[in-house]
C-alpha cells in the first residue's frame, strides 16, 4: 500500500516534469498578438476580524478567487498526457495540480495584488495549489488575511459606521493585456461580496449593512498605466453601540448628573465649600473620561467624536455650575457694609421670582419702615412684691436723700439707654440686611439650578439623538438604486440555513 502510493506520487511528479518543459511564466499565453485575457476575481468572507480605530486598519479573513482561460497550443496533446496518466494517478482527468510553495512560478496570471495593505503583505498568506485544466482553465483560490487600509470618519463615534475598501489590481499587466472581471454564477455577476453561511463568523463589534462589489475604471489614466482598471471590494459596517453604552455613556452621564446636586445644599456657610469642591471633583472625573476616548479615536482634527462632544459639553456645564457657586458665595456673605441693596432688587429677588419659583418665603413689603427699632418688652414682675418693697424702702429712707438719690439714679438710667440705643437699632439693622442678602443667595442659586438642570438635559438628549439618526445609507451607492445582494432564491436559502440577515447586508 505504502509503495503503490509512493510510486504514484513519482508518477505524478514525472507528469508535472513533463506538462511543463519548456514552459515560461513570463510570457504570457494567447493566440494572437494583442489579445486580452480575461481573470475573474471573487472574494468569500469567512471573518471582519477587526477594525482598529487608532490604526485605521480593517483585517479580514477572506478567500480569493481567480479563475482564467489560458491558451494552449497543442490542446490535444496534453489532454491525451493528462489523460494517460490519470489511469495510474490518484487525481481527476480533467485537471492537475500546481504543486509548489508558489504556484506563480508555474502560471503567469496569478498577480493580483491588495494595493491598500498597511502591514507590507500584498500578496495572499498560503500559497494553494492552482488547478489547471486540459482546455486552459486556470483555477486558485488561495486563503488570506488582510490588513487593509479604512479611512474612519469619527463624527458620530461610538454610533457611526464606516466604508472600508480592499482595492485589487495587477502590478504586472495593463489593460492591453488582462482584463479584470467579476466572477459569473448562475448566469449572474456576483457584484458583492460572497459570505459562506456555514464558515462566516460574526463580529461583537460590527456588523455588515452592504458588501457590493465593483469594476472601477480610472479614465484620468491610460490603458498602458497599472492604475486604469481595478477590481473594488466594499463593506459598509455599522458599529454595535452597546459596548460603549454600558461601559462609557451610561457612567459618563450619572457622573456628570451629580454636579447638579451641589444645588441642593444650602446657600450657607461651609456648604458653599462643600458645593465647590464636588464640582471641582466631578470636572476632573469628566477629563479621566475624555483621555479615554483620546486612546480609542485615530489622532486627528478633521472631527471631533461625538461622545467628545458630549464630554466636552458636560465639563463646560461642570465649569457654569462652579462659577454659579462662587457667585452665590459672594452673595450669601454680603454686609450692608460693602453692598447696598435697592428696593428694586428686593422687589425682584425677594418677591417676583419666590413666587414664580414656588418658595417658601415671607415677601418683603416697601411700606415696612427699616429704621424703626422694634424692642421686646420685658417681662412684668408681680405687683404686690414691688409694692411691698417700695413701702419697706420709703420707710427707712429719708425723703431728701430718696429724692436726690432717684434723681441721680434717673439721670444715669436715660444716659445709659441713650448711648445703647444706636448700637441697638444698628445690630438690628444689620441682621435684617444680613437676613435679606442670604434670602437673595437661595433665589439666585435656585434659579441656577433650573437653569443648569434644563440645560444638562437638553443637551444630554440632543447630543445622543445626533447619533440616533447617523444611519448607514439605504444603498451602497447614493444614486443607485440597485442592492448589489445575491437574488431572492439564494437569500432565502441563506435565511433558512440560520444566518441573521444582518450578516449579509
Amino acid at each position: 500500500m505504502i509503495s503503490a502510493t509512493a510510486s504514484a506520487v513519482n508518477l505524478e511528479g514525472e507528469l508535472f516534469k513533463d506538462l511543463m518543459k519548456g514552459y515560461n511564466k513570463n510570457v504570457r499565453p494567447m493566440e494572437k498578438s494583442g489579445d486580452i485575457t480575461q481573470v475573474y476575481i471573487k472574494m468569500t468572507l469567512t471573518n471582519l476580524i477587526s477594525l482598529n480605530e487608532k490604526e485605521e486598519a480593517l483585517m479580514t479573513s477572506v478567500w480569493i478567487e481567480m479563475l482564467s482561460h489560458l491558451f494552449i497550443p497543442d490542446i490535444t496533446q496534453h489532454h491525451i498526457k493528462i489523460y494517460f496518466w490519470s489511469i495510474f494517478l490518484p487525481f481527476n482527468e480533467n485537471c492537475i495540480c500546481l504543486c509548489s510553495n508558489k504556484p506563480t512560478n508555474y502560471s503567469f496570471f496569478l498577480f493580483s495584488l491588495l494595493v491598500c495593505s498597511v502591514d507590507g503583505q500584498f500578496e495572499v498568506a498560503l500559497y494553494c495549489n492552482a488547478l489547471v485544466s486540459p482546455n486552459g482553465c486556470v483555477y486558485w483560490l488561495p486563503p488570506a488575511i488582510y490588513r487593509s487600509a479604512c479611512a474612519i470618519t469619527v463624527n458620530y463615534f461610538p454610533f457611526d459606521w464606516q466604508n472600508c475598501t480592499m482595492v485589487f489590481r495587477s502590478q504586472t499587466y495593463s489593460a492591453n493585456e488582462i482584463e479584470l472581471v467579476l466572477k459569473e454564477e448562475d448566469n449572474h455577476t456576483l457584484e458583492w461580496v460572497d459570505i459562506d453561511p456555514e464558515a462566516f463568523t460574526e463580529n461583537g463589534e460590527w456588523v455588515i449593512r452592504h458588501r457590493p462589489a465593483k469594476k472601477v475604471i480610472n479614465t484620468e489614466h491610460t490603458k498602458d498605466e497599472l492604475e486604469y482598471q481595478e477590481v473594488v471590494f466594499f463593506l459598509i459596517i455599522q458599529r454595535k453601540p452597546l459596548f460603549y453604552i454600558i461601559n462609557i455613556i451610561a457612567p459618563c452621564v450619572l457622573f456628570s448628573s451629580l454636579c447638579l446636586l451641589v444645588y441642593y445644599l444650602p446657600a450657607k456657610g461651609q456648604s458653599l465649600l462643600y458645593k465647590c469642591t464636588m464640582s471641582i471633583a466631578t470636572l476632573l472625573g469628566q477629563t479621566v473620561f475624555l483621555f479615554l476616548i483620546a486612546k480609542k479615536v485615530p489622532e486627528t482634527s478633521n472631527a471631533v467624536p461625538l461622545i467628545g462632544k458630549y464630554l466636552m459639553f458636560v465639563m463646560s456645564v461642570t465649569t457654569m455650575v462652579v462659577m454659579n457657586c462662587v457667585i452665590v458665595l459672594n452673595v450669601s456673605l454680603r454686609t450692608p457694609n460693602t453692598h447696598i441693596m435697592t428696593d428694586k432688587v428686593r422687589k425682584i429677588l425677594l418677591n417676583i421670582l419666590p413666587r414664580l419659583l414656588r418658595m417658601q418665603m415671607q415677601p418683603w413689603t416697601p411700606n415696612h419702615d427699616r429704621n424703626n427699632v422694634f424692642l421686646v418688652p420685658c417681662r412684668r414682675r408681680s405687683s404686690m412684691t414691688l409694692i411691698t418693697k417700695a413701702e419697706e424702702y420709703v420707710m427707712k429712707t429719708a425723703r431728701s436723700e430718696l429724692m436726690f438719690a432717684r434723681l441721680k439714679e434717673r439721670n444715669g438710667l436715660m444716659k445709659s439707654v441713650l448711648e445703647k440705643l444706636p448700637e441697638t437699632a444698628r445690630q438690628q439693622s444689620n441682621f435684617q440686611n444680613v437676613s435679606e442678602w442670604f434670602l437673595v443667595a437661595r433665589v439666585i442659586d435656585r434659579v441656577c439650578f433650573i437653569v443648569m438642570t434644563m440645560v444638562f438635559f437638553i443637551g444630554t438628549i440632543g447630543i445622543f439623538l445626533m447619533g440616533h439618526f447617523n444611519q448607514p445609507p439605504s444603498s451602497p451607492f447614493p444614486g443607485d438604486p440597485k442592492k448589489y445582494l445575491p437574488p431572492l432564491n439564494n437569500l432565502t436559502d441563506i435565511t433558512e440555513n440560520g444566518v441573521v440577515a444582518d450578516f449579509l447586508g
